[in-house]
């Protein structure tokens, strides 16, 4: 079955979402960002065939998201992420907050994040880039960018 392609929809969600709303995608970058970065590792900690997540790799190191590097002189190779992939991995924080929030259970959170600058075990929060107040979908406005559809 052909996956509907939203790269060229006239919306930055949509865009995203061509490059990693396909249902492994997420789980193979957390992965990769927790330092599973070899095919075997990655195959062993999710249960994915390996068709599938050969897949996946390929579509990530084709969107620029990870970096495919030989490790050994046979043809293997380990992922890492690439500055775009970092920023990524941005929106799995904001995904887990959510999850822990609203999935995790009377067990709480599966992981927990510690802040590297102050050492203390934090969450991701949305923030305004100009003035630093919290920023939520009740908080802002839609207004129409220069890159929307005429």
């Amino acid at each position: 079955m052909q996956r509907t392609q939203f790269g060229d929809m006239a919306c930055s969600i949509a865009r995203t979402l061509d490059v990693f709303g396909e249902p492994w995608t997420p789980l193979v970058l957390r992965d990769v960002w927790a330092g599973l970065t070899r095919f075997d590792q990655i195959q062993a900690d999710l249960g994915i065939s390996r068709k599938v997540l050969t897949e996946r790799l390929n579509h990530l190191v084709g969107q620029g998201v990870l970096e495919r590097r030989p490790y050994d002189r046979r043809p293997r190779y380990e992922y890492v992420l690439t500055g775009k992939g970092t920023e990524l991995a941005e929106v799995l924080m904001v995904m887990a907050a959510w999850g822990d929030k609203w999935l995790a259970g009377e067990a709480g959170p599966p992981v927990l994040h510690r802040h590297h600058a102050c050492g203390h075990v934090s969450r991701a929060e949305l923030r305004c880039a100009h003035c630093g107040e919290a920023m939520g979908p009740g908080d802002i406005d839609l207004l129409t960018g220069p890159g929307a559809a005429a």
